[in-house]
């Protein structure tokens, strides 16, 4: 079973954005633990520039590339996603970031470990959940040469495939795989009167209200039907 995390560096949040550079990094089974390979990442050119706005997150500009950079194209990013010994499972901090841009005309019907999702369930009491702050909170000990700076992507997949193998030590794959394909479920109501309340504290009348809207953000939504059945069947 060999999980390939991935994270990539884009010139906006969302397609049409440009795939300007892609990180990875292979955790196989290893004995009874599992073994962290060492990252692997490389640029892309942009054809259409990069916003300053992106360039103060990730800091990778124009001059970072030169004519013999190439560019992200279908081949290139099947290539980055498939090269050397196949994957089972692609894993990445938000998935569904990765996945809008990194689609199945690349990773045909690979499944999915989204950490994220995985760590609001696993370890919902943390302080946040981005992939720097639970790298922090767990205490890991990493390599500062292959784990930073954060916001490229070779450091941030190093990152994530440590958190992956903390998390690997909670849960199956298959219950990753699994969650991963629910929305997030979120440890606290994320906002309104009821904001950072513990789901079973709400009132059955507004979470009744959450269930009924249709403009609310998708992951509360389900939350509030979650709680509700989890009501109804107790």
């Amino acid at each position: 079973m060999l999980l390939r995390v991935i994270d990539i560096e884009t010139t906006g949040l969302k397609p049409p954005a440009e795939i300007i550079e892609f990180g990875r990094v292979d955790v196989a089974p290893d004995g009874d633990a599992w073994r962290i390979e060492q990252p692997m990442a490389r640029l892309y050119r942009p054809l259409h520039g990069i916003p300053p706005e992106t360039m103060a997150v990730h800091h990778i500009t124009e001059a970072d590339f030169d004519t013999n950079t190439p560019v992200c194209s279908d081949e290139r990013l099947r290539l980055a996603v498939w090269g050397g010994t196949k994957p089972d499972v692609l894993v990445a901090h938000n998935s569904e970031f990765e996945q809008m841009f990194v689609t199945t005309s690349a990773t045909d019907d690979l499944p999915w470990i989204c950490t994220l999702k995985v760590a609001l369930r696993i370890w919902p009491d943390a302080p946040g959940h981005s992939n720097q702050t639970l790298r922090y909170w767990r205490g890991l000990n990493l390599d500062a040469d292959l784990a930073m700076p954060p916001h490229r992507a070779g450091p941030d997949a190093c990152v994530t495939a440590h958190l992956l193998v903390e998390l690997l030590k909670e849960a199956s794959i298959e219950e990753m795989i699994a969650w991963t394909a629910e929305p997030k479920l979120l440890p606290k109501v994320p906002f309104g009167k009821h904001r950072n309340a513990n789901w079973q504290e709400v009132p059955e009348d507004y979470l009744k209200w959450m269930a009924r809207q249709t403009d609310m953000e998708v992951d509360a939504i389900w939350c509030a039907k979650r709680e509700l059945q989890r009501r109804k069947d107790d």
